[in-house]
């Protein structure tokens, strides 16, 4: 395993990160105990978690698994979405984000969290009061390092700002959405964590499903998410997002690779990011994420890759000074 550092925090860890949002939900805790053997067996050590995944269940799973190797794996959480019906059971808050954390901390079973995201953008709590929150968490020792998921550039720029300016614990992580049918992270958030010297952990490289071959133009999967989930329905529901899949599948048949082992490899090899967030129900699903591990990606092969998906705009949109 060729472990990359994640930003500039010092620690390493390995290329794919297990998401564990099926934990106790589609995936029961046996099926969950198999994924975390078999991903430690082949050297993964970082694993994704949030408070919400599965109302809970998920964090307390994880929180049994690593409890032989807790000091050998790197663990994240978040919050941000709603938890219950409650008027402030959500955002991020210094009242929400100290309940949450010292919840994901219980079920986690552990004294602290190594990375502790903002699980989306609060636009009812100032961003200064967000940044002073988590450094008083640092301070506490009950995270590590802050970490900020589905913001826009503009809002982690000036957190980061902040956080330099009051001398205060900076967001070292992201985690955007990133795939080959979704590459608006190309535009702005991965050119700033690489001049920002930001870790990237990016979330659904198999567009949600999208990617693995199950789909088509002229068909679809009767069951997945993108079919049951109608957040997943409306985030990839354009019919090019299915000509793009269509594509993909035969060329990943043309190389001899599964379309979802190519898919992980794709996003893997983006120079700015530092692993890719993979997930599954059971193992033998989780084996063609595994796959993407043994891929030798060349920036031409990804070049080749990424033409079969629109590259978005520049900032600017002055697309005539795209390079």
């Amino acid at each position: 395993m060729n472990y990359r550092l994640l930003g500039r925090t010092g620690v390493r860890v390995s290329p794919l990160c297990m998401g564990t949002m099926t934990f106790g939900d589609s995936a029961d805790e046996a099926e969950s105990a198999k994924m975390f053997a078999r991903c430690r067996e082949v050297g993964i050590n970082f694993f994704d978690c949030a408070n919400g995944y599965a109302g809970g269940r998920s964090e307390i799973i994880l929180g049994k698994l690593i409890a032989d190797c807790r000091d050998e794996v790197v663990i994240t959480s978040k919050s941000g979405f709603p938890q219950s019906d409650g008027v402030n059971d959500k955002g991020s808050s210094r009242r929400h984000l100290q309940l949450q954390v010292e919840k994901s901390l219980k079920r986690l079973n552990t004294d602290r969290i190594d990375v502790y995201f903002i699980h989306r953008f609060d636009p009812d709590t100032p961003i200064e009061a967000v940044v002073r929150t988590l450094d008083d968490l640092v301070q506490q020792g009950k995270i590590l390092y802050p970490a900020i998921s589905n913001w826009a550039a503009w809002q982690i720029m000036k957190a980061l700002g902040v956080a330099a300016y009051q001398g205060l614990a900076r967001a070292e992580v992201l985690q955007p959405m990133y795939s080959l049918v979704k590459r608006q992270a190309e535009v702005e958030i991965l050119p700033l964590a690489q001049a920002e010297g930001l870790g990237v952990i990016p979330y659904s490289p198999l567009g949600g499903g999208l990617l693995t071959g199950k789909y088509t133009t002229t068909q679809k999967a009767e069951d997945g998410r993108l079919v049951q989930n109608k957040m997943y329905s409306i985030r990839y529901g354009d019919a090019y997002n299915y000509q793009v899949a269509e594509a993909f599948t035969q060329y990943a048949a043309d190389k001899g690779y599964t379309p979802a082992t190519l898919a992980v490899a794709w996003v893997m090899s983006n120079p700015a990011v530092t692993a890719a967030i993979v997930g599954a129900r059971s193992v033998a699903q989780l084996e063609s994420s595994l796959a993407a591990l043994d891929v030798p990606m060349t920036p031409e092969w990804r070049a080749e890759i990424s033409a079969l998906s629109a590259t978005p705009p520049p900032a600017t949109d002055r697309s005539e000074e795209a390079k």
